[in-house]
């Protein structure tokens, strides 16, 4: 009874994790109506918002944690890495190709799930047997598929693809090494003290950049509309989110967890269908089958302690 009682706890991390994933993939479709801001404007609010909504619901646990330096480092890093810079160059890079969906930037991204399992292999000693490796890359290229109709990159993006690309790539490093530093500091910090100490730094790094670029007369241009679609941001694709994402984070390996996160172009490609009436060929179909039978199969091994 008691075995069955740790197993069924074993699974809390993962489904976390896809629920994260899913708030996710309808992060786009809102954030469209967010587009004329400078993204350093977007970040901002965002974070400042979460920030707000938040406090309240953590306070106690906020006033009760004490860190070490190393600790403090980790949260400035987690920060500045996922806060800001993951998010402002993946932002710039949609805005180099004018937000053509399914781009080259895509494809980078996807690079994510490799910078999170290299620095989980370093820094935090995660091993993995064959099994894991067989249905990562079976999710990797599953996930590829399912991005990209007939397995084809639109590469024809406008003139500022490579830049694009370089921006893409940044984010991906930044993103999945965040995810390594961030189960760190969660090894010792409750979910929702992180997240809210994560927001603060965002907030108050990016408050300077934002103003020492020129971008501050942005802070006075956010219509009421704006408003609310940061705040709608904020209680689901936002801080919810990655509360809930590092509830599960704190219960999983990060090498099980980045690819858990696939989940996300698996319902991004549904939520287009539905709203903007894409279509999807034979093979993402396939591919998109294959793609959740592989997440169940990893979701699995974090049952068996692997």
């Amino acid at each position: 009874m008691l075995e069955k009682i740790k197993e069924k706890k074993s699974y809390w991390g993962p489904i976390l994790i896809i629920i994260a994933a899913l708030l996710w993939a309808f992060d786009g479709v809102i954030r469209r109506n967010l587009y004329s801001l400078p993204p350093i404007t977007i970040i901002f609010f965002e974070h400042l918002i979460g920030l707000v909504i938040l406090f309240p619901f953590v306070a106690k646990y906020v006033f009760k944690t004490h860190f070490t330096k190393h600790e403090w480092f980790l949260i400035i890093l987690i920060s500045v890495l996922s806060g800001l810079l993951g998010t402002l160059w993946f932002t710039t890079a949609l805005l180099k190709v004018h937000f053509i969906s399914f781009s080259v930037v895509f494809l980078l991204q996807k690079l994510q799930p490799i910078f999170a399992i290299g620095t989980a292999s370093i820094f935090l000693k995660e091993k993995f047997d064959k099994r894991y490796i067989v249905w990562a890359v079976v999710a990797l290229l599953s996930a590829y598929f399912v991005t990209f109709k007939d397995g084809l990159v639109d590469f024809k993006t406008g003139e500022g693809t490579i830049i694009a690309a370089l921006y893409a790539f940044g984010a991906a490093v930044a993103w999945g090494s965040s995810t390594t530093f961030s189960k760190m500091l969660l090894n010792k910090v409750r979910a929702e003290v992180s997240t809210f100490y994560r927001f603060l730094f965002t907030v108050l790094i990016a408050l300077p950049i934002l103003l020492i670029f020129g971008y501050g007369s942005s802070l006075n241009t956010i219509t009421l509309v704006q408003a609310g679609y940061f705040i709608l941001i904020a209680v689901s694709t936002g801080m919810v989110a990655l509360l809930i994402y590092y509830k599960g984070l704190a219960k999983t390996p990060v090498h099980i967890s980045t690819i858990l996160e696939l989940t996300f172009p698996f319902i991004a490609i549904f939520v287009d269908m539905k709203l903007y009436h894409t279509r999807l060929s034979v093979m993402q179909w396939i591919a998109s089958l294959v793609l959740v039978f592989s997440i169940y199969k990893i979701a699995q091994l974090r049952g068996a302690n692997v």
